[in-house]
């Protein structure tokens, strides 16, 4: 349908006194109500290409303070928003008065085995409904990617699917029973309806008294009158999200006014509780891995695949598998991907491990005989499938960049076809695409015919975003034209919602005008979507002038072509840094539950200091200054976000900037500048330590902004240096490895120098000849960390002096502290972007364990053979990786039990600052030292970061040690 005949709008919401309705809300809510601009700039954008600066934000503390927010608010006449956790790709839940359910009305009320059900909060996290269901083997079927954060209240109100609709269905397929509040105060309870008299069903609802009955009367006169056009413009679609779902009111359909609401976003209703269906876990699972040419190619092997009844059939291409981390995509290469352009992922089950790879061995021999060209990969373990997942899971934001570092965006990501059309749309699609010179990436569920893609539109201009709005149409009218629907499961949002009349014709979106009528007479519920459409190039992102700040900065961005703003569109707000376990992001945010402890609220602070109208005082800003403080510098998101937001030196930069010419924090003077006092300490480190341990430390902590309750670390009393120039070398000349250049970083060379003479052993056992530089050096880590990145740009310069010659000869250095090595791996290239010896030390730089693996694959560790529980750095996590380590442990015999602990919460300096200590324990107490304490007695420790092992140390009972540690303590049993 393409007809654009004007439609019917409801009333929209007039400007309302923003003080009165928060003074209003504050005396009659336990919630909390926020009018800051601070808290206003976090919660102006979502995922989406969309931005509206909400008037108010309120987070209520429970449902009935969420019905109460919700009738206050709609009193005053102002625009009611229900939001989850805000990861709404289509714009679904901004302005206005946002009402934040995700922060606290999450309770799951119930868990019922025997009825397969569950009640819920709207709040509620999916992945934990399901952690609380899995003890009864049971689970809730829909599984969007955003399962760690996305709400069940956001899911109902998007219809959400996820990878394995195809045999569970949608939310809406899976929700029994809502208990909703309308803007007029009415509480509802509604259900699926059916059952074998649906005409009794719909009697006696019409039948009830007030408000809800007239609801009800409404609906059903609606349907009725009619009958006819929804008949016709609504045809069998599973993944038909967009508008209201009119046919699910007729009796053939049960008069399913639960499932009406599942999809509605917000426009009619706001959810209080919901009853949700569980579904068996299967028993067993493979995974089948299909290699395609091409995305078409894939497509046209759906037909082929469903009558197999998968348990899900997901895409991706080679656009996107190109931008995964190079480990991951060796993993995925290991863990069975097979050659190809596309790839299909397609899960079996079965009631048994033997019953789920017969399923999976048939599915492959038809495929096989039906002549398609396309390579196979049965896997089987466990293991191996959750790889080949990530892959797919981490698409939604890795699809955001091109592989040459091009911005790419949502907006049309989420069609959907009849799955036997996919081949048809995607052909067309192509030459579409091919007609707007665009290009993108894909992912998507093929077994339900919906593709999700990223483009590489051009949103910064008029330009661009009208030839956007050219695009959209286009593909809109493709997409109907083959039966599908222009929305198969984000929902219509602001994306979308002008996009329905040319989908189901102006008749029908008259009717949508009219649902909203019945439930929202006075227009309040998130007005704008679906109903009364905002244009979908109304309130663009990122037209405003924040993309034309060229910042003059210190560091050089060069995967973001130098630009800072550019930097920080990188965060799209899919919202992986709000899950609540499971790498190392976000651990402040994992402690206080913060938006603004959030890697995503920092990212869109930072943009919002760039955009100049919420945050106006650019660098200056308190409102930014504040977010990063509890920033631990973990560089967690690095690596664990999909588009690899670097927080640790955005924050870096800022504080360069916003304390330019002024005071700093006294901790930025004393921990900032540690290697400067650890060198003058070095002279006299009995002096030092007996100051330090005596009545004049509790003024020196004062003085230097450091946390009463930590110890000042002693210093050596010979520092590695020292004691390696004074020592005789080997005297057999038995170096056969060649040189190895040994980094004295600060903390190992002043503070624990026993973990470097380890290392020296070590790498002379393994043939090397061990050097040291022949002057003082510092990477410059704690400059860079207190934003101080004019000094550090000066110390790693003239370090770079110091080992310019080595450098040159191709020396290996070996660094023993990871954040000091993931600082030549990492910050100086973009610190000191012109200076080529730069780029050799990022080259040149590794871990211990590299070294030993890269340049000494031959030579045998000696044998430890003990377990140990192992912490990860969380830099060498985010930079350098863990491989190496993990494979001279089994070498040595090793028995490695890597925690999956996040971050140790001291993070260098940050633990030790003055007002961060509660936070830095909470962090640790989260899994890292309860898991410490739990280790059996003659269970190594292994922590390679002085941090964590100082964490470890100052916490529990338990002595860390370093891996070149363990490796000399090896040496030491071997036989002579």
């Amino acid at each position: 349908m393409t007809e654009s005949a004007p439609v019917p709008t409801p009333p929209q919401p007039a400007d309302f006194d923003v003080d009165r309705l928060a003074a209003s809300l504050r005396a009659n809510l336990r919630g909390t109500v926020h009018q800051d601009t601070g808290t206003r700039a976090l919660y102006a954008t979502d995922a989406s290409n969309y931005r509206v600066v909400p008037r108010l934000v309120v987070v209520p503390e429970s449902s009935d303070d969420l019905a109460t927010a919700v009738v206050l608010a709609a009193e005053a006449g102002a625009p009611v928003v229900p939001r989850g956790a805000g990861t709404s790709m289509a714009g679904n839940a901004i302005g206005g008065v946002v009402i934040d359910a995700f922060r606290s009305v999450n309770r799951i009320l119930e868990v019922d085995p025997v009825n397969r059900t569950a009640r819920v909060e709207p709040g509620v996290v999916l992945s934990d409904l399901n952690a609380a269901a899995a003890p009864h083997g049971l689970l809730f079927g829909p599984d969007p990617s955003s399962a760690s954060r996305a709400t069940l209240g956001g899911m109902i109100a998007n219809n959400a699917c996820g990878a394995h609709s195809v045999a569970f269905g949608t939310t809406a397929d899976n929700v029994v029973e809502l208990d909703v509040v309308l803007s007029d105060g009415t509480r509802m309870r509604v259900d699926r309806g059916g059952g074998p008299d649906v005409a009794s069903v719909m009697a006696a609802t019409a039948a009830r008294p007030g408000r809800e009955g007239e609801v009800h009367r409404a609906l059903q006169q609606l349907a009725q009158e009619h009958r006819l056009v929804i008949g016709r413009r609504f045809k069998p679609l599973r993944r038909r999200i967009s508008g209201y779902a009119l046919d699910l009111l007729q009796p053939e359909h049960g008069y399913d006014v639960a499932g009406l609401l599942c999809g509605s976003e917000g426009t009619l209703a706001a959810t209080l509780e919901a009853t949700v269906r569980l579904v068996p876990l299967p028993a067993a699972r493979v995974l089948l891995v299909l290699g395609f040419d091409d995305s078409t190619a894939a497509a046209d092997a759906v037909p082929v695949v469903l009558p197999h009844q998968p348990l899900t059939m997901e895409s991706i291409n080679a656009a996107l598998v190109d931008r995964l981390p190079a480990q991951t995509r060796a993993d995925a290469l290991r863990a069975g991907l097979p050659e190809g352009r596309a790839w299909l992922l397609v899960e079996v089950g079965g009631d048994s491990a033997t019953q789920a790879a017969a399923a999976g061995a048939a599915l492959e021999a038809d495929l096989s005989r039906s002549g398609l060209p396309l390579r196979t990969r049965l896997v089987t373990d466990p293991l191996a499938q959750a790889v080949l997942w990530r892959c797919r899971r981490d698409g939604t934001g890795l699809a955001t960049r091109r592989a040459d570092g091009a911005e790419a965006w949502a907006g049309w990501e989420d069609a959907a076809v009849p799955p036997e059309r996919l081949g048809d749309y995607l052909r067309s699609l192509d030459e579409l695409m091919a007609r707007y010179r665009l290009s993108g990436a894909s992912y998507g569920h093929f077994g339900e015919g919906c593709m999700h893609m990223r483009m590489d539109f051009d949103l910064l201009t008029p330009q661009g975003v009208a030839a956007y709005r050219g695009f959209v149409e286009d593909a809109t009218d493709l997409v109907v034209g083959l039966g599908g629907s222009v929305s198969g499961e984000h929902g219509d949002g602001r994306a979308r919602s002008e996009l329905l009349t040319r989908m189901y014709g102006a008749d029908v979106t008259a009717l949508f005008a009219e649902v909203k009528r019945i439930w929202d007479p006075a227009g309040v519920m998130n007005p704008g979507v679906i109903a009364s459409p905002e244009p979908l190039d109304a309130s663009m992102r990122h037209v405003g002038p924040a993309k034309d700040r060229k910042l003059l900065t210190v560091f050089a961005y060069p995967e973001d072509a130098g630009d800072f703003a550019q930097a920080q569109r990188r965060c799209v707000g899919v919202g992986k840094c709000l899950q609540s376990s499971g790498g190392v992001m976000c651990p402040s945010y994992r402690v206080t539950r913060e938006e603004q402890h959030s890697t995503r609220g920092r990212a869109h602070l930072l943009w919002e200091m760039l955009q100049g109208e919420v945050i106006r005082d650019g660098w200056r800003s308190t409102e930014v200054r504040e977010a990063l403080d509890l920033c631990l510098s973990c560089k967690g998101c690095l690596s664990d976000c999909p588009v690899n937001v670097d927080m640790a030196t955005y924050k870096a930069e800022f504080f360069s900037h916003h304390y330019r010419r002024r005071l700093r924090p006294l901790s930025h003077y004393s921990m900032g500048w540690l290697p400067l006092w650890a060198r003058m300490a070095s002279g006299a480190p009995r002096l030092a330590n007996r100051i330090t341990r005596s009545a004049a430390r509790r003024p020196m902590k004062r003085l230097g902004g450091v946390a009463p309750e930590r110890e000042i670390p002693a210093f050596a009393e010979e520092s590695l240096v020292a004691w390696f120039r004074a020592r005789t070398a080997p005297s057999d000349g038995t170096a056969p490895r060649g040189p190895v250049l040994l980094w004295p970083d600060t903390f190992t060379n002043y503070l624990t120098p026993q973990v470097g003479k380890a290392a020296v052993r070590v790498l002379e056992a393994a043939g090397f000849e061990v050097m040291v530089p022949d002057g003082p050096v510092c990477c410059g880590l704690t400059w860079i960390s207190t934003g101080q990145l004019h000094t550090a740009r000066r110390v790693l310069r003239r370090s770079l002096d110091t080992i310019e010659q080595p450098l040159a000869d191709g020396v290996p250095v070996v660094g023993l502290e990871p954040s000091c090595t993931a600082v030549f791996r990492h910050e100086a290239p973009a610190l000191l972007p012109d200076d080529v010896r730069a780029r050799q030390a990022k080259e040149s730089t590794f871990t211990l364990a590299e070294v030993l693996r890269l340049r000494a694959a031959d030579w045998e560790p000696p044998r430890v053979g003990a377990p140990a529980l192992v912490q990860r750095h969380c830099h060498q996590y985010a930079v350098m990786g863990f491989d190496a380590d993990l494979a001279v442990m089994s070498s040595a015999g090793v028995e490695a039990e890597v925690l999956d602990a996040g971050c140790c919460g001291l993070a260098g300096n940050f633990g030790f600052e003055k007002g961060h200590y509660e936070v830095s324990m909470a962090v640790g107490e989260q899994a890292l030292l309860p898991a410490v304490r739990r280790a059996a007695p003659g269970t190594a420790v292994l922590a390679d970061g002085f941090s964590c092992r100082t964490q470890i140390d100052h916490a529990t009972e338990r002595t860390a040690v370093h891996l070149a540690e363990l490796l000399a303590a090896g040496l030491d049993d071997e036989p002579p």
